[in-house]
């Protein structure tokens, strides 16, 4: 799968900056979904012992939601919303990514109401081994 967008050309999409970032491919953006991508670098702040940690696994997710909002944000000029953890619930963390690897997370957006997202995420390697899942809900700051 080729990304559509990647590295710096996200951050029109995302408000996260380095070095806090984790996301750094577009492979698909749809009505109701994203899939994003994320190669697990030694200087990421969330690798420990040449391992992306867990705490690694639900901030790409969450990021991912960022990257869905920002997607939808741009198609009608506006700039990317910022976005807080609202809750998450049901993490299923099976496997941590090593060094070196690529994931790949995919959203999809089964509510949204007012300034809250209700999304389902999970993260695979290229595989396509489950490494983590979760529904997390998002609450989306109104612009000023």
């Amino acid at each position: 799968m080729e990304p559509q967008i990647q590295g710096e050309d996200l951050f029109k999409f995302i408000p996260q900056r380095p070095p806090f970032v984790m996301v750094d491919k577009l492979f698909t953006a749809e009505k109701n979904s994203i899939v994003s991508g994320l190669s697990i670098k030694a200087d990421n702040l969330l690798v420990n012992n040449a391992t992306f940690q867990e705490s690694g696994l639900i901030e790409n997710m969450a990021q991912t939601c960022a990257l869905y909002a920002g997607f939808k944000a741009n198609e009608l000029d506006k700039p990317a919303p910022v976005g807080f953890i609202a809750g998450i619930k049901n993490v299923v963390i099976g496997k941590l990514p090593a060094e070196g690897e690529e994931i790949i997370t995919k959203i999809e957006i089964v509510n949204e109401l007012m300034n809250m997202q209700i999304a389902m995420a999970s993260v695979h390697d290229v595989d396509n081994t489950l490494l983590a899942s979760c529904e997390l809900r998002i609450f989306i700051k109104e612009e000023d």
